[in-house]
């Protein structure tokens, strides 16, 4: 590969220059390396030590789909977060992964999620209850709950209590502030773990083990059918009859807990906010929701065809996965540059999103523009690509469409803040996510 060139760097002066900021949000860090050494740069993080960004779509397709057998997950999700939640879909690999995949794909049919739907829509309710009216309210923290217990429902149905789903959200939201610190501060490694934090919130996960397994418990006991996630995930067997053992079904569950309730939360509350920043958007969609009175809720789904735009055209703008992560197995290349074995690889969704060579007027908040082709799915990344797709993305969108659905036929959106303020963590979530309702 003699005849391949080296990617632009970025020093590692620059780097820890910057950490402080990088800490609390690295993207202008990262956009303006993008601005000034193109669409791929090799960023040095010292002690020989590097990771290649890039926003190239041509790039995020060739790892994660046409060549994807050389490129497999980093170990930010297969070891950093496999401690937290262990090894299910979302931080396995390889055979482990396919193995699993195919185990599970069945429970996540669109025919199996339609007998869900009730229980999304009662959790849904249940939280869209607490909104008050004529009054600025931060509508991160309802929807926060409100997706964390459409999980619950659908997952255990009513086969968990109050004190159990609290204690649950609070562990995995506990882990993952973990983590980011973690990642973000690869040079306090020592510090986390002699001060006593790493061993903590190890502890905590352990905790919410320990706590699914007495809901399993309870469930096998009761010789009941819950109709639930749960249910299916119990019922799956592999090809020779066996079914998950209770580890394996514990770690399947901590993942759509991570998974299934935070991007949903994130999503949910930064599309309130650009509708209630457009009122011609609300007006479409309140209309659309009016000529669907009546109807089923598989109807709904069905028929909510501007519902759907508006929310992809929200997490084309803020995706809640706004980087994906991969590491080359063998030498590679691309347009030109040498792909060391081994090289760290993070997809910058956020910014292939927003990139001008991509789409039309991208700071724009334009629905119409996934109703006049889908020639937009070649750049557009919210839940990964090719055969590592995430496999709930079929539930995101019934969950966050129902939500939707079910809040504008209650409340219009009076007055939101001009700026919409982002926090980058895991995922990428909103901060200060100020909302005024009033009653329809």
């Amino acid at each position: 590969m003699s005849d391949l060139k080296q990617l632009p760097e970025v020093p590692s002066i620059d780097f820890f220059t910057h950490a402080g900021g990088i800490l609390k949000n690295p993207l202008p860090f990262h956009q303006k390396n993008f601005e000034k050494l193109g669409d791929t740069f090799r960023l040095n993080l010292g002690f020989g030590n590097s990771v290649v960004f890039s926003r190239d779509p041509e790039f995020a397709i060739y790892a994660l789909r046409d060549n994807q057998k050389n490129f497999k997950k980093t170990e930010i999700q297969t070891k950093d977060l496999a401690k937290y939640v262990g090894h299910g879909l979302l931080t396995s690999d390889g055979d482990e992964w396919k193995f699993q995949r195919k185990l599970i794909q069945p429970a996540f049919h669109r025919k199996n999620l339609y007998t869900l739907l009730d229980f999304m829509v009662e959790a849904i309710d249940k939280e869209l209850d607490r909104i008050e009216v004529d009054k600025t309210i931060d509508i991160f923290p309802i929807f926060n709950d409100l997706a964390f217990k459409v999980v619950v429902k659908s997952l255990f149905s009513d086969a968990i209590n109050s004190e159990e789903i609290a204690r649950l959200q609070f562990i995995t939201e506990e882990t993952q502030k973990m983590l980011v610190k973690e990642l973000r501060q690869p040079y306090k490694k020592w510090w986390f773990i002699l001060s006593g934090q790493l061993k903590r919130n190890l502890g905590l996960s352990q905790d919410a083990r320990d706590l699914l397994s007495g809901i399993i418990k309870r469930r096998r006991d009761s010789k009941q059918e819950g109709k639930d996630l749960l249910d299916m995930l119990m019922g799956l067997s592999y090809e020779d009859g066996s079914k998950m053992n209770e580890e394996q079904l514990i770690d399947e569950i901590l993942i759509l807990f991570i998974a299934g309730h935070e991007t949903t939360s994130n999503a949910l509350s930064f599309t309130i906010q650009l509708i209630g920043q457009k009122g011609k958007v609300q007006e479409k969609l309140f209309s659309e929701i009016k000529d669907l009175e009546e109807r089923s809720l598989f109807e709904v789904l069905k028929e909510s065809k501007y519902n759907q735009n508006v929310i992809e055209e929200s997490m084309r703008l803020f995706p809640p996965v706004y980087f994906i992560d991969r590491q080359n197995i063998e030498e590679d290349s691309f347009k030109g540059f040498e792909i060391p074995k081994n090289t760290t690889l993070l997809f910058s969704v956020h910014q292939i999103h927003r990139n001008a060579k991509n789409w039309d007027n991208p700071s724009d908040f334009n629905p119409d523009r996934f109703a006049e082709t889908r020639s937009v799915t070649d750049f557009y990344f919210p839940f990964g690509a090719g055969p590592r797709k995430c496999i709930g993305n079929n539930f995101a969108m019934y969950e966050i469409t129902l939500a939707l659905h079910q809040l504008l036929k209650k409340f219009k959106i009076e007055e939101v803040k001009p700026e919409i303020e982002i926090q980058p963590l895991i995922s990428l979530k909103p901060k200060n996510a100020f909302v005024k309702f009033s009653k329809r």
